[in-house]
C-alpha cells in the first residue's frame, strides 16, 4: 500500500469499522512479546506503519509512506475480538474504565498532536467543541493556559461542556473572542473556519487544522496571513506522541464524557454524530463479556 501525496489510501473492502478500541489481550502470537494474555490495551487510528521509508527514518512515522490504518485498512473493533499489531498498542493507564479509556485512542491522540503543534500559546482558541476538544481544553488548563472555546451558533449544551472542562470563555464560532489568541485549533471540519481564526490570532500566531477531512477553505485576503501567522494541517500520530499524552492524561486528570451504545446501535451512534447530537464522545460495547 502507497499513500499519494494529499490522498489517504483506499480502505479495505469488505471493512469491520472502529478506530478506538480498547480490550483485553486473548492470546499473543508466536512473536508478540510485548503484552501478555490479559492485558488491557488500546489501539489508535495508526496501525502499522513500514518502518523503512524516508519519513519513518527521519522519526517522522505519521507521515509514512506505506502505512496501515485501524478501522480502514486493518479491520477495526466493531466487533468482538480484532487482530492488532503490538508495536501499535499501548497500555491503558490505571483509573480509567474501558468506556473512559476509548476516547483517548483517537480523540485525545490526534487532539495532543494538534496540540502540541500549537506551541507553548498561553491564550489558545478551540474550534469544534467534541471529543478531542473537551479532552485538550482539559491538559491546557492543567498547564495554566487559557482556553477560548469555540461552539457551532446556538450550542448551548457545548458552551457547557467547554465551560466544565476549564474555558474560561465559550461563544459561537462565527464571534470573536475578547482577547487576541497565541494560537488555535480547529477540530470542527469547517474550512470557512480558517479564515475566521486567522482574524481571532495575533502576530506570529499559528492556525492548526486538526482533522483528516475538512470542506474547502475560501479565499480570504494575505493580510490575514500576514504578519507571519501560520496555518498547519496534522496527519495521524507518532507512537511517541501516544506515550507522552498516556503518561500525561492520568495526572491531570483528564476526564472523558461519554454516551454508550450497545454494539448493535453503531448506526444509531452514528447517526447522532453526524447531526450533531453526541456531547464528548460516543462509545460501543459488545454485549458479551470479556472471557
Amino acid at each position: 500500500m502507497h499513500v499519494v501525496d494529499g490522498e489517504l489510501p483506499h480502505p479495505k473492502l469488505p471493512l469491520i469499522p472502529g478506530h478506538e478500541i480498547v480490550g483485553h489481550v486473548i492470546a499473543a502470537g508466536k512473536n508478540a512479546k510485548r503484552f501478555t494474555a490479559g492485558a488491557r490495551v488500546g489501539v489508535p487510528w495508526m496501525g502499522h506503519t513500514c518502518g523503512t521509508c524516508k519519513y519513518c527514518q527521519a522519526d517522522r512515522e505519521n507521515l509514512c509512506l506505506n502505512p496501515e490504518f485501524t478501522g480502514y485498512t486493518l479491520d477495526g473493533g466493531y466487533a468482538e475480538y480484532v487482530c492488532a499489531d503490538q508495536n501499535f498498542c499501548f497500555a491503558i493507564p490505571e483509573g480509567y474504565t474501558d468506556v473512559a479509556a476509548a476516547p483517548l485512542m483517537c480523540a485525545g491522540l490526534i487532539g495532543y498532536r494538534s496540540f502540541r503543534m500549537a506551541g507553548d500559546a498561553r491564550r489558545l482558541g478551540i474550534y469544534g467543541f467534541g471529543a478531542a476538544a473537551h479532552i485538550i481544553a482539559q491538559v491546557a488548563v492543567h498547564q495554566q493556559r487559557e482556553v477560548y472555546a469555540f461552539t457551532r451558533p446556538g450550542d448551548a449544551e457545548a458552551m457547557l461542556l467547554a465551560q466544565r472542562c476549564g474555558a474560561i470563555w465559550a461563544g459561537p464560532s462565527d464571534a470573536l473572542p475578547p482577547v487576541e489568541l497565541d494560537a488555535a485549533i480547529i477540530f470542527a471540519p469547517v474550512g470557512s473556519l480558517v479564515p475566521t481564526a486567522l482574524r481571532a490570532v495575533a502576530r506570529g500566531g499559528t492556525v492548526v487544522c486538526g482533522g483528516i477531512h475538512m470542506s474547502d477553505i475560501p479565499s480570504f485576503p494575505y493580510e490575514l496571513l500576514w504578519e507571519e501567522r501560520v496555518i498547519r494541517s496534522i496527519a495521524n500520530l507518532t507512537r511517541h506522541d501516544a506515550e507522552e499524552f498516556l503518561s500525561i492524561a492520568p495526572k491531570v486528570p483528564v476526564r472523558t464524557e461519554t454516551t454508550v451504545f450497545p454494539l448493535e446501535q453503531a448506526n444509531e451512534a452514528l447517526d447522532r454524530l453526524r447531526r450533531g447530537r453526541l456531547q464528548g464522545a460516543a462509545v460501543l460495547v459488545p454485549q458479551s463479556p470479556f472471557v
